[in-house]
């Protein structure tokens, strides 16, 4: 054994190697620039400079709306993991299982109730993070649980959408939580609570087909992508290039699909404004701890 090359230099690059974290850096996917991880999450996951928006938590998506960053977790129902005992390449139920472990979600989607701008409110967010923030069953419940929450406690409800679609591995199943989800949004209306819509990127699919175009007000965040089906596969069937822009927040807000486009930095007090003039109860400039809500039954 050469003791020099393969003991005493060994060490040496040990000795003089720095460990770099992996997720140091962020990618900006429009003009390639390299930000500080750290920047990009204290800025809400805008990237400076570009202003892209990229993908957001859940979590961090309660966070950033939420009075002081708090508000109560509102219990979601229990439902058939694997009803039709799905499998290709995987079984679903350990699609499940690693999407679970991935977000630390039992499944799409998160249900919050607390106070924002000082207004009383309901929101649900859809994560990306897990299985594409597809709709199944376990969605449509939190869905439908959101709503009769809002419709308990009479506050607007606000769905935050990020989406592929229906979930395939639970087939019919999941189409039916389209028209529960569209009873539910009827029972806000009958009720006369405000129910926003914010599109983020994606929504797409038997989401936009459902809950997400039922809106009384439609915002959506820049540049996101909202469609039933995406533009590759129309362009495939028509055999047409598509305009610039296509299926874009921005193109479909100058089509009327779209009502506002509205930053993310913005979005907390436009929300907070819309709710106060739907529900006559203007905003509050300090806000109250949401301590003072009590958990919804």
């Amino acid at each position: 054994m050469n003791w020099i090359s393969e003991v005493v230099r060994p060490k040496i690059k040990t000795l003089f190697k720095r460990e770099t974290p992996e997720n140091l850096w962020v990618k900006c996917p429009d003009s390639g620039q390299m930000v500080f991880h750290k920047e990009v999450e204290g800025n809400h996951w805008v990237i400076p400079g570009s202003e892209h928006h990229l993908k957001m938590s859940a979590q961090a998506r309660l966070k950033m709306m939420f009075d002081e960053g708090t508000w109560i977790d509102v219990p979601l129902p229990d439902v058939a993991t694997d009803p039709l005992k799905f499998r290709d390449e995987k079984r679903y139920a350990d699609r499940l299982k690693d999407a679970r472990a991935k977000t630390g979600m039992p499944d799409a989607f998160k249900i919050g109730f607390g106070r924002v701008s000082g207004l009383p409110m309901t929101l649900a967010v859809q994560d990306f993070a897990f299985m594409a923030g597809s709709l199944g069953m376990a969605a449509g419940e939190a869905f439908v649980r959101g709503a009769e929450t809002a419709l308990d406690k009479r506050t607007p409800y606000i769905l935050f959408s990020a989406s592929g679609g229906a979930r395939m591995q639970e087939g019919i199943l999941s189409l039916m939580q389209m028209p529960r989800t569209t009873v539910a949004v009827r029972r806000l209306n009958a009720a006369k609570l405000p129910y926003i819509v914010v599109l983020t990127n994606p929504t797409t699919g038997g989401v936009t087909a459902s809950y997400a175009m039922l809106g009384d007000v439609h915002l959506a965040e820049p540049g996101a992508l909202i469609c039933f089906a995406g533009p590759r596969v129309i362009e495939q069937t028509i055999r047409e290039k598509l305009p610039d822009g296509f299926q874009r927040a921005e193109y479909l807000r100058e089509h009327g699909m779209v009502d506002q486009v509205v930053h993310r930095h913005a979005l907390k007090d436009t929300i907070s404004r819309l709710c106060g003039l739907l529900m006559n109860q203007p905003a509050t400039t300090a806000p109250a701890r949401v301590t003072a809500v009590q958990e919804p039954a």
